[in-house]
């Protein structure tokens, strides 16, 4: 790319990698160049996830099948977004966390298998999830943060359940343990990253 294309924008990471042209023709021209390219080297591009892609937004209104792709764990779209000076909305192609990557945020807090972890303190819980917490908000979050509330509100519903298991008081009734917790987020906002962020979400 360096050599045969310095006027085309373009980065990778690992074996993903993502470039900026300014037509479909150039793109699609590019795309069976790297492909020959890297069968010179014995790879392959993957057969369905290397695709074009339309950067449809407020000033791009054209219509293409392809308007939308994941990179690194985030998904850039066309999406509704605030023009700061002004507060004006406009459509912008911009990332947020994928849903993908929202799926495998869920998955790692069932594996914990927190909610039949009924030996464990509401401190105990909030010092194993608080790391994974910190990592995903510092990363994802940097972009529509709002797109990680299900993955929050998620943490927030197995807490309860975990809640409603443990004190007998509550019966196993997740409603009367929904609004324990509620109560402790608001006295204790520091006790996990995202209730202190004030995304204490539903519990509910």
């Amino acid at each position: 790319m360096t050599r045969t294309h310095p006027d085309l924008p373009w980065c990778r990471y690992a074996d993903d990698g993502l470039v900026h042209c300014r037509s479909e023709q150039e793109a699609e021209a590019l795309k069976s160049e790297l492909q020959a390219r890297l069968a010179e080297c014995h790879l392959e591009m993957h057969p369905t996830k290397t695709k074009v892609v339309y950067c449809k937004d407020a000033n791009r209104r054209g219509k293409y099948p392809n308007v939308q792709f994941d990179f690194l764990g985030f998904c850039f779209r066309p999406r509704r977004v605030q023009r700061q000076r002004d507060k004006v909305l406009f459509c912008g192609f911009t990332p947020a966390v994928s849903p993908a990557a929202m799926k495998a945020m869920r998955e790692t807090i069932r594996e914990l298998n927190l909610r039949r972890q009924t030996q464990l303190s509401l401190q105990d819980i909030a010092r194993t999830i608080n790391p994974l917490l910190r990592g995903w908000i510092g990363y994802y979050g940097r972009y529509s943060p709002s797109t990680l509330y299900p993955v929050l509100r998620h943490v927030n519903l197995t807490v309860v359940a975990w809640a409603a298991r443990k004190f007998k008081r509550f019966n196993r009734s997740r409603l009367q343990a929904g609004q324990f917790l509620e109560r402790v987020a608001q006295a204790q906002r520091a006790l996990f990253v995202h209730w202190e962020l004030g995304m204490t979400g539903v519990f509910a």
